[in-house]
């Protein structure tokens, strides 16, 4: 088996031989020793840091008495935990995880629409701290995940650019989470996480696919050869303000006029229904209308589906996914958007870009952004170069 793994001037580190183990690549000394052509006592030294380190759990090197199969390696789950808070427009999702992904317990809390983060920030901080003790078998905080929707600033952990909670915009969140520890704060937007959250719940084996967050507002998660696209500013898969012609000279709530959002996104179909005579106030209260069989609800979310469709058309062509995930909380009538973003897509893409294409609901439904932000936080605190300078 040739050498896999890109060499760093040393050759490949303990956090490369790690990354192999996390990512299923590996799970014996004597594969890690054929992916990356170090050798037998090269392997050993490093894996024994890790597992120094707590990191890795060992197997026997003798022949298997049943459990894991000889020389196994595997991540040790109570090396660390890591924090999840995705933050919405009305509800914020809670969770903690340990260092293979697995929940430990989990919250949800709906807030006032527009609360600004002086407010909810500190409701989330007391929050945080009692799931994390209602956890005992979480290990130390490690790192803390947290998405926003819009764009966002990784380096100084804030939002830059949110028509969905604009009073947010410039305001630095470190600094309230750091009462729960020491732990680095990694931040995404709500559609990137949701691309982090497929990752990890199809075992990395997707790709190629575009992530569609379809809930009061749209956004597009974009993950090429494995890897998730954030572009220059973080903007990438902006989607909802993109302009179209059916859109034109309606008001969004960007401050432009003619974005897809206005005829598209969950806040312009719930105001439309209102206007109807139908008591809705959230997606969610559209969404179920529709699975009670309310005509107009559905019809808003097939005609929805169409207008992104024609928008992802271009996309898919593009970027050629294998997939189209679709997230969010319209997603929960999955079959109804689907079926309107189908019908565009086929009608506008080129024939062989969706020749193999795959229309799929998210891998964790509602939780799916939950799990990204958890997802968010292993990535950066598990990275090789992260793992390296853990071990000093």
């Amino acid at each position: 088996m040739r050498a896999l793994v890109e060499r760093s001037a040393v050759g490949p580190t303990a956090g490369m031989l790690f990354d192999l183990v996390r990512g299923g690549r590996a799970t014996t000394r004597t594969q890690l020793g054929e992916l990356t052509g170090l050798s037998r006592t090269a392997v050993t030294a490093r894996v024994g840091a890790l597992v120094s380190a707590g990191l890795l759990l060992p197997g026997e090197e003798m022949a298997s008495t049943g459990g894991r199969p000889p020389g196994s390696l595997e991540v040790n789950p109570a090396a660390g935990s890591v924090l999840a808070l995705a933050i919405g427009r009305s509800r914020v999702q809670l969770g903690v995880y340990d260092l293979t992904g697995a929940e430990l317990a989990s919250d949800a809390v709906e807030h006032e629409a527009g609360a600004d983060a002086a407010t909810l920030m500190p409701q989330v901080v007391a929050r945080a701290r009692a799931l994390m003790a209602s956890a005992p078998s979480a290990g130390e905080l490690v790192a803390t995940g947290l998405s926003l929707p819009g764009a966002v600033d990784e380096v100084r952990v804030m939002s830059i650019d949110s028509p969905v909670i604009p009073g947010w915009d410039g305001v630095e969140l470190a600094p309230y989470l750091a009462r729960l520890g020491d732990a680095p704060v990694v931040i995404g937007n709500d559609a990137d996480v949701l691309a982090y959250s497929e990752l990890l719940g199809r075992g990395r084996s997707l790709r190629d696919a575009l992530v569609l967050k379809a809930s009061t507002g749209l956004g597009l998660g974009i993950v090429a050869d494995g890897q998730v696209l954030k572009g220059h500013l973080g903007a990438a898969g902006e989607i909802g303000h993109t302009r179209v012609a059916r859109a034109a000279g309606l008001p969004c709530r960007c401050g432009a006029t003619g974005c897809l959002e206005t005829i598209a996104g969950g806040w312009a179909l719930v105001a439309e229904l209102a206007s109807s005579g139908t008591e809705v106030a959230h997606v969610r209260d559209l969404v179920a209308q529709a699975g009670r069989g309310n005509a107009d609800a559905r019809s808003l979310l097939r005609r929805s589906g169409r207008e992104i469709g024609e928008v992802l058309a271009m996309a898919i062509n593009l970027l050629n996914p294998e997939a189209v995930v679709i997230g969010g909380d319209m997603a929960l009538a999955h079959d109804l958007v689907a079926a309107g973003i189908r019908e565009s897509v086929y009608a506008h893409a080129a024939a062989l870009a969706t020749r193999d294409l795959r229309f799929l609901p998210t891998a964790y439904g509602e939780r799916s952004g939950l799990v990204g932000c958890a997802a968010l936080a292993l990535d950066g605190v598990l990275h090789p170069a992260a793992v390296d300078v853990r071990l000093g």
